[in-house]
C-alpha cells in the first residue's frame, strides 16, 4: 500500500515544546500549595475541625496540580503532511464512521444532521467512505430526517470540495455571511446551497411537530409499533455509493441501523450501540480503520481523515506503531471553549509522553486491535505470527469469540489478515446485519465482556507504560475532586457562622492570595494564548466548579452503588442546544425558543443534579447575610466573607436563576428541596 523508500518525505513528525515560563509556573503553584500545606500543619493543633477538613481538602487539589505538571511537563504535537499522503500512498484506506445518537428530544435531528453531512464532505474519496448512524432511540423522525439531509448532501458534498470548504458542517459555515461579489459564480453556487439548507431545516422543523408524515409512506413501516427500548433491529441503506471512484460529485455510503432491544435485556447503552456498529459495518465494508464521532460533535478539519492516515501510515518499517488516532472536534455547545483549552495543553503534554489516551469521541480506531490484536502478533509485513493465528483464528475461538454468525466470522478473518475489501452490494448483508443486531446475540461471546489484554490497567503493570504515562491514566479518576470541591465551596460560609478560621492570618495570608492570583492569571494565558476571550474564561471558571460539585458528584455515587451491587448505573443523554444554527441559517426559532439575548443562558429543569449548586449559593448568601448584619461583630470574617462571595460570583448562573423565569429559573421543587437544607446546614453550623 505504501512505498517504503526512505528517501521520502515523512507524512508526519513529532514537534516538541518546551516552555521554561510555563514550568516555572506550574512549579512555583505547586509551590505555594505545599507551602500551604505546610502552614496547615504547623498550626494543626491551634484550630479546630475546619483546619483539618481544609488540610484534606487542598491536599487532594495539590495531587491533582501534581499529575497535571507531570503531564504538562513535556508538551509536543503531531504535524501531518496530508499534501504529501497521495504521493506515498496510491491506494487509501477506507474509513468507517460512527454517529451514534439515542434521543431525538435530547439530541435534536437538526443536530444529528449537520454532524453527518459534515462527515460526508470531508476531504477524502467518497468511495473509502461508509457513514453509519445508530439510533438507540430508534426514532422515525430520525431516520427522516436523515434521508432528507442524504438528499442535500448532493448538493453540499460537491460544493464544499468544489471550493473547498474548510468547516463542513452547514449550519457554521453558513453563520458567515457571503464575502464575494453577487454576479460571480461562487455567489450563485452559495446562495443556492443556503436556500437548500433552509429548506432542509424546515423540513425537520416541520416534521417535529407533525408525525403525519410517516403514514403514507411505506419505508416507514419498520417503525410501527415500536417503543425505544422495544423493537427490533433496522437496518436501512439511506444512500449507496455505486460510482466506486471516488468522484468530487459523489456521496459516500450511508446506513442507518437500530438494534434491537427489550425490556428484559441489558443493551449496554452507547457501548453496545458501538459494538453493532463495529459488527454491522464489518459485514457491509469492513474497513480496516473506524472512526467514531459523537452526534453533537462536527468535523471541524476537512482533511481530518487524511491527518489521520498521515500518522497511521508513517511508521512503513513499523506499521504496528500506532493503534488509534484522536483527534479534537469541535462541539456545537457555545461552553467547550474550556474542554477546547483542556484538550490543547493537556493533550500537548500527552503527545510529549506516549501519546494522548482515548477521549470518546473523535478518534480513530484500527479494526484489527478492536478483534483483539497486539503489536506482537504482527509480523513486519503486516501478516499475523504463528501464534496469533493459531489463537485468534481457531476455529473454535472466533464463534466464542465474535459470535454464531458466519458471515460476521468470516468478516473477522478477513480484517485480521488484512486482505482487501471489495465492493459489494450493501443491501446483500442487510439480513446479516439483523442477525447480529439481536439482543442475544452477545450471549456467551466477548462482546462487551472482556477488558482485554491490551488494558492500559494490565499495561501499568507489565512496564508498558512509562511512570508519567501511568500517572496521565489516573486523570480519569478525577470525578473523584468532587467531594473535596463541594467541602471548600461550603466551607467559608460554615466558617462565617461557626465563627471559625478558615484562611491564615497575618502575612500568611499571602500564600493564597498569591495562590489565588497566580493560578488565576495562568488559565487566563491559556484561554487568551488560543484565542479566547477574558469572557470565556470567566466562564470556564465557573463551569469547571458547577461540573465538580454536580455531575462528578452523582457519578461517584453511581458508581459506588453499582459496585456494590445495590442499583444499576443509569445512562442519561445531555440536552444538545444549537441556538447559533437557527440565527446562523437564516430561519425563524422554533416554538418555545427565544431570542438572540438569551443564548448562552443556563436552562434548568427539576433533576437533581442541579440541586448541589442551588444549595451552594443559597447557604453562602445566608452566610454573608448573617456576616452583614454583624452576627459575627468583634471578629475578622472578613477572608471568609471574601471566600463566600468569590463563591458566589463562580456559582452566578445559579443565582441568576433564584430570579429568572420559564427554562431560565431554577425549579420550585429544586428550590425549596436547597432551601430546607441550606436551612440545615445553618442550623448545624449555629448549634455547634
Amino acid at each position: 500500500m505504501a512505498e517504503s523508500s526512505s528517501s521520502l518525505p515523512p507524512l508526519c513528525e513529532k514537534i516538541s515544546y518546551k516552555s521554561c515560563l510555563q514550568r516555572a509556573a506550574d512549579l512555583t503553584i505547586l509551590g505555594l500549595l505545599f507551602s500551604l500545606l505546610l502552614h496547615r500543619i504547623l498550626y494543626m493543633t491551634q484550630n479546630d475541625n475546619v483546619w483539618l477538613v481544609a488540610f484534606l481538602c487542598e491536599s487532594c487539589f495539590s495531587i491533582v496540580w501534581l499529575l497535571t505538571t507531570c503531564i504538562k511537563w513535556s508538551p509536543a504535537e503531531t504535524k501531518t503532511y496530508p499534501d504529501r499522503i497521495d504521493e506515498r500512498v496510491h491506494d487509501l484506506p477506507s474509513v468507517d464512521i460512527f454517529v451514534p445518537t439515542a434521543d431525538p428530544v435530547r439530541e435534536p435531528p437538526i443536530i444529528v444532521v449537520n454532524t453527518v453531512l459534515s462527515l460526508l464532505a470531508i476531504n477524502y474519496p467518497t468511495n473509502k467512505l461508509a457513514c453509519y448512524v445508530s439510533d438507540n432511540g430508534c426514532s422515525p423522525l430520525t431516520y427522516f430526517s436523515l434521508k432528507e439531509a442524504s438528499k442535500f448532501a448532493k448538493i453540499w458534498v460537491p460544493f464544499c470540495k468544489k471550493y473547498n470548504v474548510r468547516v463542513r458542517a452547514p449550519f457554521r459555515y453558513f453563520l458567515n455571511p457571503l464575502a464575494t461579489t453577487k454576479g460571480s459564480e461562487f455567489s450563485g453556487d452559495w446562495q443556492m446551497t443556503k436556500r437548500e439548507y433552509e429548506k432542509l431545516c424546515r423540513k425537520v422543523e416541520i416534521a417535529t411537530g407533525d408525525s403525519h408524515w410517516s403514514d403514507a409512506d411505506d419505508d416507514f413501516e419498520a417503525f410501527s409499533n415500536t417503543k425505544p427500548n422495544d423493537h427490533s433491529t433496522i437496518v436501512k441503506v439511506i444512500w449507496e455509493n455505486k460510482g466506486g471512484v471516488g468522484d468530487v460529485t459523489e456521496v459516500p455510503h450511508f446506513v442507518y441501523i437500530s438494534r434491537e432491544k427489550r425490556p428484559n435485556y441489558l443493551h449496554h447503552y452507547k457501548a453496545g450501540a458501538m459494538n453493532f456498529l463495529v459488527r454491522v459495518s464489518g459485514l457491509m465494508t469492513n474497513a480496516p480503520y473506524m472512526l467514531n464521532v459523537d452526534c453533537d460533535v462536527y468535523a471541524n478539519e476537512a482533511d481530518v481523515v487524511r491527518q489521520a492516515m498521515c500518522v497511521f501510515l508513517q511508521g512503513s518499517s513499523n506499521p504496528n506503531h500506532c493503534a488509534f488516532v484522536q483527534y479534537p472536534q469541535e462541539s456545537y455547545d457555545s461552553t467547550t471553549d474550556t474542554l477546547t483549552v483542556f484538550q490543547s495543553f493537556m493533550v500537548r503534554g500527552l503527545a510529549g509522553i506516549q501519546g494522548p489516551i482515548y477521549l470518546g469521541s473523535g478518534c480513530f480506531h484500527t479494526r484489527r486491535v478492536m478483534y483483539g490484536l497486539s503489536p506482537e502478533d504482527v509480523e513486519a509485513n503486516e501478516s499475523l505470527s504463528y501464534l496469533a493465528t493459531r489463537e485468534l483464528l481457531a476455529a473454535d475461538s472466533l464463534p466464542r469469540g465474535f459470535g454464531n454468525s458466519k458471515e460476521m466470522v468470516k468478516s473477522v478473518v478477513e480484517a485480521l489478515q488484512r486482505k482487501s475489501n471489495p465492493q459489494h452490494i450493501l443491501t446483500n448483508s442487510i439480513e446479516a446485519a439483523q442477525e447480529v443486531g439481536h439482543c442475544d446475540y452477545e450471549y456467551k461471546t466477548n462482546w462487551g465482556k472482556t477488558f482485554n489484554k491490551q488494558s492500559p490497567l494490565l499495561g501499568m503493570f507489565r512496564r508498558k507504560l512509562r511512570f508519567r504515562q501511568r500517572l496521565a491514566y489516573l486523570c480519569v479518576l478525577v470525578c473523584l475532586r468532587s467531594i473535596p470541591e463541594l467541602f471548600y465551596c461550603l466551607l467559608p460560609a460554615y466558617c462565617l457562622l461557626h465563627n471559625s478560621v478558615l484562611f491564615p492570618k497575618g502575612p500568611c495570608v499571602g500564600i493564597i492570595i498569591t495562590l489565588l492570583g497566580m493560578h488565576s492569571l495562568y488559565t487566563l494565558w491559556e484561554f487568551m494564548s488560543l484565542g479566547y476571550s477574558i469572557q470565556s474564561w470567566l466562564v470556564s471558571q465557573s463551569l469547571w466548579r458547577i461540573i465538580a460539585t454536580s455531575s462528578w458528584l452523582f457519578s461517584i455515587f453511581d458508581i459506588t452503588l453499582k459496585l456494590f451491587g445495590i442499583s444499576k448505573t443509569v445512562f442519561i443523554i445531555t440536552k444538545k442546544t444549537m441556538s447559533e444554527t437557527i440565527e446562523g441559517s437564516g430561519l425563524r426559532p422554533s416554538q418555545g425558543e427565544d431570542d438572540g439575548p438569551n443564548s448562552g443562558k443556563f436552562e434548568f429543569d427539576g433533576s437533581v443534579y442541579f440541586l448541589p449548586g442551588t444549595f451552594i449559593v443559597l447557604v453562602n448568601l445566608a452566610a454573608l447575610a448573617v456576616f452583614s448584619v454583624g452576627y459575627s461583630l468583634g471578629n475578622p470574617g472578613l477572608a471568609e466573607a471574601c471566600g463566600c462571595i468569590l463563591v458566589v460570583i463562580l456559582f452566578f448562573p445559579f443565582l441568576k436563576g433564584l430570579f429568572e423565569k420559564g427554562k431560565y429559573g431554577i425549579p420550585l421543587s429544586t428550590l425549596c428541596k436547597a432551601a430546607f437544607l441550606a436551612v440545615l446546614f445553618v442550623v448545624f453550623s449555629l448549634g455547634k
